[in-house]
């Protein structure tokens, strides 16, 4: 039997998604690891619909980030503490960040240092 009216499902995919944009793409020098990592990047946050960005919500304040330790820094270099995880260790050969217990680098397979 017919229904009386038609029912009609939409579903909506949407949010705000934090994007990170390069500003410059020259890398330099970290001043907490020494390895050419650091990146002048900002990180907008963009109104998405269906994983399609349409449009800015909010811009990002500039900084440099290091793309190996993960330290962050302001335009003039200063620090940023909360952004910055605290290591347990670096890799005494590539100079990654070590986390956890591991007996070797997971990234160049150096034993640890210990």
């Amino acid at each position: 039997m017919p229904s009386a009216y038609n029912e009609d499902m939409f579903f909506f995919i949407g949010g705000v998604q934090p994007r990170t944009r390069a500003i410059d793409g020259e890398a330099r020098a970290c001043p907490a690891c020494g390895r050419i990592a650091l990146r002048h990047q900002r990180t907008d946050h963009v109104l998405s619909v269906f994983f399609v960005p349409l449009f800015l919500v909010k811009r990002g304040l500039p900084c440099y980030a290091c793309e190996n330790c993960g330290a962050m820094f302001d335009e003039e270099g200063r620090k940023w503490a909360a952004a910055v995880p605290q290591p347990d260790e670096t890799c005494r050969f590539c100079g990654r960040v070590l986390d956890g217990d591991f007996a070797y680098c997971p990234y160049c397979g150096t034993p640890r240092a210990g």
